[in-house]
């Protein structure tokens, strides 16, 4: 008789999984107990910071990313960290703009706002495919007087009609895409037309470079406002003919041709009102208007003479 085999018996142990407590709750819930728990200490620190300074802490996080990723404009003299990021980290960039001359808290941020604004235009003219196009031909750089946008000509892309004051059709563009972004800043703009050496036959008697490079700048502004400027922000419309050349050893080169547009700091708008106005070595002003006041007063039931 076969002996029977061995029985093999498996015992297989069965997990049993415990149902959920949900605790996944309590993470989010700590979660959101520490940023309500940050918010309320900024908040406290804000409340310890004085208007001025709660001010120039509002404008740097008004700072496009970029710049504040490199830390923002950076003083020397400056006495808030705040807008700059770390003074004395990089020499003063416009030494003419000293703590004294700048005028406190108020040219700081003037400067700032010119400085956002150059970024912006910077960026504008990277994007906008009208303006990219001629990107070598426009220069922005700081400048004492505020921030200045230079559109230079070049020999195989004139701006203007030769000897004349006429727009080509590009230019038309380049000025008619910047007018409205000077609208975002309460500074008012000067305009200076610049010529090459170059002399018309009749030389400096008649028509010359001097009112050519006037009527240039002059139809530059009209192309701003037909762009969408608002036309008070004119402060000024300069014709300089070759007297103020890029090139100095090449005074006939075509870069000298070019139209300069600065967007004016405070300081620089002041200094212009100052030299058109009398001073204390010309006439009393209270004399001169004195008498134009009491013109102007018409008595109740006075007729007025035109």
């Amino acid at each position: 008789m076969k002996q029977a085999e061995p029985r093999i018996v498996i015992r297989r142990k069965k997990t049993h999984h415990e149902a959920g407590h949900g605790g996944a709750w309590k993470i989010a819930y700590a979660d959101f107990m520490t940023a309500m728990m940050a918010f309320f200490l900024v908040m406290w620190l804000l409340s310890l910071v004085p208007p001025k300074d709660l001010h120039a802490i509002a404008e740097y996080f008004r700072m496009p990313l970029m710049t504040a990723i490199k830390g923002g404009l950076k003083f020397d003299d400056s006495r808030s960290v705040i807008p700059g990021g770390d003074p004395s980290v990089i020499p003063n960039p416009h030494p003419a703009w000293s703590g004294a001359q700048r005028g406190g808290d108020a040219d700081d941020l003037d400067i700032l706002r010119l400085e956002n604004l150059k970024l912006d235009l910077e960026s504008l003219i990277q994007t906008d495919p009208i303006l990219r196009q001629f990107r070598p031909q426009m220069l922005l750089d700081m400048t004492p007087d505020g921030l200045r946008i230079q559109i230079i000509d070049r020999q195989n892309r004139p701006m203007f009609a030769m000897g004349s004051a006429q727009v080509r059709p590009y230019m038309q563009d380049i000025l008619q895409q910047l007018g409205p972004m000077f609208n975002r800043l309460p500074n008012s703009i000067s305009i200076s037309g610049h010529t090459d050496s170059a002399q018309y036959a009749t030389g400096e008697r008649e028509y010359s470079n001097w009112e050519l490079s006037a009527d240039r700048a002059n139809a530059a502004r009209k192309e701003l406002v037909a762009g969408g400027m608002d036309e008070s922000k004119i402060k000024r419309v300069l014709g300089l003919s070759s007297s103020v050349s890029l090139v100095k050893d090449n005074p006939a080169a075509a870069v000298n041709r070019r139209i300069s547009i600065v967007v004016l700091s405070r300081r620089a708008e002041q200094r212009i009102d100052q030299q058109y106005l009398p001073g204390s070595s010309g006439a009393n002003l209270n004399e001169l208007v004195a008498p134009e006041r009491a013109a102007s007063r018409i008595e109740p039931g006075q007729a007025g003479t035109p």
